[in-house]
């Protein structure tokens, strides 16, 4: 349920490292409790994974995977559909100085070459369910 609770509307986000650290350790502490271990007690990360079976972060990939499945849909919609139309408006005027945000773009693309996949399988909707890890293709 925490995990439902704290993905929700995660489609939309850019993640940043210490979003992803914070969530990781939002993810440690229900394990934590799960597991009936306190802080205080000083007992490892690794010892709590072992303990309740989860050896791998799953909150960041489900974020990550929910995130390309929007991609995905946004890919495939009609381009006068207002979704698709703000994500490839651009904005006029000048930036502003320093270091660009990462922006939402950004992210996708990173977890695409995560997983190694290109973008123009976005138009294959069943290839990229299967990419994404979705098993059951639809009928």
């Amino acid at each position: 349920m925490v995990e439902s609770v704290l993905c929700y509307g995660s489609e939309l986000w850019a993640l940043r490292e210490e979003d992803k650290r914070r969530i990781l350790a939002v993810e440690m502490d229900y394990l934590r409790r799960s597991a009936r271990v306190s802080r205080l007690q000083r007992v490892r990360n690794e010892e709590i994974r072992n303990r309740t079976s989860a050896q791998e972060t799953v909150i960041i990939r489900r974020i990550e995977k929910r995130s390309l499945r929007w991609f995905g849909h946004l890919m495939r919609m009609e381009d006068t559909r207002w979704p698709k139309r703000v994500f490839k408006w651009s904005p006029t005027g000048g930036n502003k100085r320093g270091r660009p945000r990462r922006s939402w773009n950004d992210g996708i693309r990173q977890a695409m070459r995560d997983r190694n996949i290109e973008e123009d399988l976005v138009y294959d909707r069943d290839g990229w369910r299967l990419r994404l890890g979705r098993q059951h293709l639809a009928v």
